[in-house]
């Protein structure tokens, strides 16, 4: 069924595709949690993959875990609704920690670094049709996104996401009880900042008081597959 998922979503992708490659990072989200037991190895494969320019890391802390007797420092239930989203988008009932999601597509349960690293080569080979770019000015941060292709409706979502590259946690309680663990690219804040049909450019001007480093990303409504995306440090 993955392989059937992946060949589906590169069909699509190339579909859309300009005849010149839109250069796109691949963007992995992992879904973890500071009080499950079997996600450290994903943080560190996270952390791996943060220092990589051909992929944006995203570590999304869920709160679904907090009540086995540690609060994750950074879980948002915003963050278990996200999971929840994907999974009803893939038509699947359960979610589970440590996840990752390749592409706003592939969904990797369990700690798979061989079966990531297949999935980031293939979406590193694809044609992306829009191509994000991100910039300061005198006014703040300016997102500019264009596409190669136009939907009938607002079929895509534009999102503005922020995150610290790096925290070291002493985790007191739970699962993880006395294990010290670093943390990459925690993300602090993920908005939507529009909906677009691609039919003409978006751009948008945002208030830019925050050191994080920033990330936007084009993606279809559901949550459905990335269709381009930038980082800015």
């Amino acid at each position: 069924m993955r392989h059937f998922i992946t060949s589906l979503a590169l069909g699509l992708l190339a579909l859309t595709a300009p005849v010149a490659r839109a250069d796109s990072p691949v963007v992995v989200e992992l879904f973890t949690s500071q009080g499950c037991s079997a996600c450290p190895p994903a943080d560190a494969l996270l952390s791996q993959l943060a220092d990589r320019e051909d992929v944006i890391a995203l570590a999304l802390h869920v709160d679904y875990w907090d009540y086995i007797g540690w609060a994750d420092t950074f879980a948002s239930g915003q963050f278990t609704q996200r999971q929840n989203a994907y999974a009803h988008a893939a038509g699947q009932r359960m979610i589970y920690t440590p996840q990752m999601i390749v592409g706003g597509v592939e969904h990797v349960v369990g700690y798979e670094p061989m079966d990531v690293a297949d999935l980031i080569a293939r979406y590193r080979t694809v044609d992306y049709p829009v191509e994000v770019t991100l910039a300061r000015g005198e006014g703040g941060l300016v997102l500019r996104a264009v596409a190669t292709m136009a939907l009938d409706s607002p079929g895509m979502v534009v999102q503005v996401v922020r995150y610290q590259p790096r925290e070291t946690v002493e985790i007191g309680r739970g699962e993880n009880a006395g294990r010290t663990v670093e943390y990459s690219n925690i993300v602090t804040e993920w908005l939507q900042v529009g909906e677009w049909s691609g039919a003409e450019p978006f751009e948008l001007q945002l208030v830019d008081a925050s050191p994080l480093p920033v990330v936007a990303i084009v993606q279809m409504a559901g949550p459905g597959q990335i269709l381009g995306a930038a980082r800015l440090d």
